[in-house]
């Protein structure tokens, strides 16, 4: 028991370990591992308030008693895709904008990414969990080793992704004060919606459409999270950093 228990966790951390290498490689200037620590654990942590969010207002769309595709959008964008994205947000907003620790728009974008990656990777060992008993050993490691990897190429890439376009718009936003509202509502909006497109497409569809949406909003979001980091390079040092909360 206390060895599978064990196994989830690591196989649960490997994919937002994996990610989180990676990323940190497309940082210049290399940030604190102790901040980089706090952020990931405050992304792991906002998953008991989003659960217990998700949980109420999943309760609430059963009373409404509405037809079966508006409850299919409503829970899938707006009580599951909008909670996540938001709460993720507001780690950033609250423990890194107007830290001493944010010293470059660049570094708004990967702080985003790592709270995001904390989130899933706690989402991910919920995930791979299995009841004890249920499984031999072996039906157990490959169950594991398969939703792993799914998990890397799937749900905890495109966390990254959606959190990666809000860490652009609020990087974009530092630098033009006069539509910083615009920006950050116009950034979160995206991310909503092609975070819960994605997992509406999956759950939801059948045929190829199950495949074809996900696997574009991935690439696409993948093209432009690699764009935003390349410009966000060039402005190192024109924007008010330390204003945004004001």
């Amino acid at each position: 028991m206390d060895f599978n228990i064990f196994l989830y966790i690591i196989f649960g951390l490997i994919p937002s370990l994996t990610w989180l290498f990676y990323y940190l490689r497309k940082d210049i200037h290399p940030e604190s591992n102790l901040m980089i620590l706090k952020i990931f654990g405050w992304g792991s942590l906002i998953t008991i308030p989003v659960f217990f969010l998700q949980v109420g207002l999943s309760y609430l769309l059963t009373q409404a008693h509405l037809s079966p595709a508006i409850t299919s959008i409503v829970y899938w964008f707006l009580i599951i895709s909008l909670s996540e994205e938001l709460f993720k947000y507001l780690v950033i907003k609250f423990k890194i904008i107007n830290s001493p620790h944010l010293d470059e728009p660049l570094d708004v974008m990967l702080y985003m990414v790592i709270a995001a990656l904390g989130f899933s990777a706690i989402e991910n060992i919920l995930y791979i969990f299995a009841p004890v008993g249920e499984f031999s050993f072996t039906e157990i490691l490959n169950r594991t080793l398969m939703l792993s990897f799914v998990r890397f190429v799937g749900a905890t890439f495109l966390h990254t992704l959606c959190s990666a376009v809000i860490g652009y718009v609020i990087a974009l936003s530092l630098c033009k004060l006069k539509y910083r509202q615009f920006y950050v509502l116009g950034g979160l909006f995206l991310a909503v919606g092609l975070h819960g497109l994605y997992d509406f497409s999956i759950i939801t569809l059948t045929g190829n459409f199950k495949l074809i949406i996900p696997i574009t909003i991935l690439i696409t979001l993948a093209i432009l999270t690699s764009l935003g980091f390349e410009h966000l390079k060039k402005i190192k040092s024109v924007c008010n950093l330390n204003s945004y909360g004001k």
